[in-house]
């Protein structure tokens, strides 16, 4: 007996140690965007600050495809040793779950939320040629013209798209989407009036709303952006409309608490410093307040159910 309990404890020791020491090898940054892409660009901001304070690399491992479901799913199935992270946005934990009939994860259960980092303010613009110049005027030229205009996304249940179903929605126009297969090539069209109106992510919308080329409307966010001042938001002609998508990072669930402790602690000193707030505000962002593991994991619960709601509404769906 004497033999037995000193071999447990031994076990235990060693199971300790072994959680102490934590890392002990490379870590990997899953993403479920390509290369270039806004999401890659800060997942590979957050490892270049992370790999320090762990004393070990973070690989960065794209993995694009099936609305980010991809990589989403090869986290949840990665063993739960915080050595498997990924860059979640609202699309992954959000979108794409209520979007596919039988999707790959459930995004409250299969993560442990670790750091919230910041939201993407969405901008809705206009065509230079477009009679209305902010928000108000837009919904009644578009109420009293049935069928006339149109609007551009990058999608069917992208963000883009979802936004503007809920003004469909809500104020019963008819005005007919036109999806694109990117921002990039949905610009082009909206510019010469091919396209009359569309959502577009701040990256984007913000050179060429300063540049004259096309004009702000409006932006998603409830709360009055720094980067466009003169873009009054949505809310201003539709009270309570508040839409943001926002990006962080999780671990598989049954991470032990300790581990996504530690990320979390370590990704809130660097969250925190004027130098990684610049850079949210290059990449059209703006800074999640801090935040703990608990906390993030509800903004997931609450915008999951929201988002599954407007998917529904919009009736966007993919077998």
């Amino acid at each position: 007996m004497r033999v037995l309990l000193l071999l447990i404890g031994a076990l235990l020791a060693a199971a300790a140690n072994a959680q102490d020491a934590w890392p002990s090898r490379p870590l990997k940054m899953v993403v479920a965007y390509p290369p270039g892409a806004l999401t890659d660009l800060l997942g590979r901001a957050v490892a270049e600050r992370l790999s320090p304070a762990l004393k070990q690399p973070i690989i960065i491992d794209n993995k694009p495809g099936v609305g980010t479901l991809l990589a989403a799913d090869q986290v949840k199935n990665a063993p739960a040793d915080g050595y498997t992270l990924m860059m979640v946005t609202s699309t992954t934990l959000g979108i794409s779950p209520a979007l596919y009939k039988k999707p790959a994860i459930d995004p409250v259960k299969d993560f442990a939320p670790v750091s919230q980092i910041g939201f993407v303010d969405f901008f809705l613009i206009a065509s230079p040629s477009f009679p209305a110049k902010n928000v108000k005027d837009m919904l009644a030229l578009v109420k009293a013209s049935p069928g006339k205009y149109n609007y551009a996304s990058v999608g069917s249940g992208s963000p883009h798209h979802l936004f503007m179903e809920v003004l469909k929605k809500d104020f019963g126009l008819d005005i007919k989407h036109v999806p694109y297969k990117g921002s990039l090539l949905a610009l082009p069209d909206l510019m010469s009036g091919n396209v009359q109106v569309m959502f577009i992510d701040a990256t984007v919308a913000v050179p060429q709303i300063k540049a004259g080329k096309v004009i702000g409307l409006g932006t998603s966010s409830a709360k009055q952006t720094a980067l466009v001042p003169e873009v009054p938001p949505v809310a201003r002609s539709v009270p309570g409309f508040d839409w943001q998508a926002w990006q962080g990072v999780a671990v598989a669930a049954g991470t032990p608490k300790a581990i996504v402790q530690r990320l979390n602690a370590e990704m809130q000193k660097f969250q925190s410093t004027p130098e990684f707030r610049a850079i949210l505000g290059r990449f059209g962002m703006e800074p999640s307040p801090p935040n703990t593991p608990e906390q993030f994991a509800q903004v997931v619960k609450t915008d999951a159910a929201r988002w599954a709601a407007a998917v529904q509404a919009s009736g966007a769906k993919v077998d």
